[in-house]
């Protein structure tokens, strides 16, 4: 008898092989994201509408015709809405937040390493400053004198994490700065803004990059650590953060109202930090 089963195993195990688990990653990112853009039009009810008869049901139980998915808060507000309101504005305070301080960072940094001189003393001392003092201490105080709100905290984040990407730009351009081609452009009239936009910029892209994969899901736990304290994004709008500072004091008797945004936060960190990973191994290697 014909053994037929040795070819489809040995397709299987190939199969396997080619299989790359950052497809799952990918995936789970590219979720999160589609949920946050298309919030209105996914979410079943909306966040925000209270129904203090549904309030703390459980996974998979209907209450005045709302038939709570993943159960419903204190206020009888659907979980799974708010979870999916909670991604859009985790996903926009970190988008923000990186380009705003990555574009000061980054022209901070090439400044200092381009111009030389006092104006590198200042910015690099200045750096030193802001990196010597805990970044959520400093984003806690800054936001305390600001006050809490969406936009508040996006500048927020932006006046505490805009160091790192300084301090990579500057010992980067340190390093293109003295390359041939550069100082050919110079000699050929090349003013300042040129150079560094054409010639050192392109060529310190790549660490910026990988910088900014990272810090991106710093962006969203910090984002969360503030809401949870209070500072961040206010009621009602839906927050990660939020829902599991009220989710805590429910946890012996509707877990459902912390651990769902707790895991949906784990995921969304854990797949932008594998993604960082991702990248900076592409571009240590040479391959993007």
């Amino acid at each position: 008898m014909t053994d037929i089963s040795g070819p489809s195993r040995q397709a299987r195990s190939k199969s396997l092989r080619r299989f790359d688990p950052f497809v799952v990653v990918i995936a789970i990112f590219g979720l999160l994201v589609i949920f946050a853009v298309l919030a209105p039009l996914i979410a079943p009810y909306d966040p925000d509408k209270q129904n203090l008869l549904g309030r703390l049901k459980p996974p998979g139980v209907e209450a005045r015709g709302v038939y709570y998915l993943l159960g419903s808060d204190e206020l009888g507000r659907d979980i799974l809405s708010r979870l999916i309101y909670g991604a859009r504005v985790s996903l926009s305070v970190a988008v923000l937040s990186v380009l705003l301080s990555g574009v000061v960072g980054v022209t901070l940094g090439m400044l200092a390493g381009y111009v030389r001189g006092g104006l590198e003393i200042i910015l690099m001392r200045l750096v030193d400053v802001f990196l010597s003092v805990p970044a959520i201490l400093l984003a806690i105080i800054t936001v305390a004198v600001l006050g809490p709100g969406f936009i508040n905290v996006i500048l927020v984040l932006a006046l505490t994490r805009w160091p790192r990407y300084a301090r990579v730009a500057y010992g980067q351009t340190l390093v293109i700065a003295n390359r041939p081609y550069v100082r050919l452009a110079k000699a050929m009239g090349a003013s300042n803004l040129r150079v560094l936009a054409l010639h050192i910029f392109p060529n310190i892209l790549a660490p910026l990059m990988v910088v900014a994969t990272l810090e991106f899901g710093l962006m969203i736990l910090f984002e969360a650590g503030l809401s949870f304290l209070g500072l961040g994004v206010q009621p009602p709008t839906a927050s990660w953060g939020s829902m599991l500072s009220v989710g805590r004091n429910y946890i012996a008797t509707a877990w459902w109202i912390a651990t769902f945004p707790g895991l949906a936060l784990f995921l969304l960190v854990l797949s932008v930090n594998l993604i960082g990973d991702r990248v900076s191994d592409r571009m240590n290697t040479g391959k993007v």
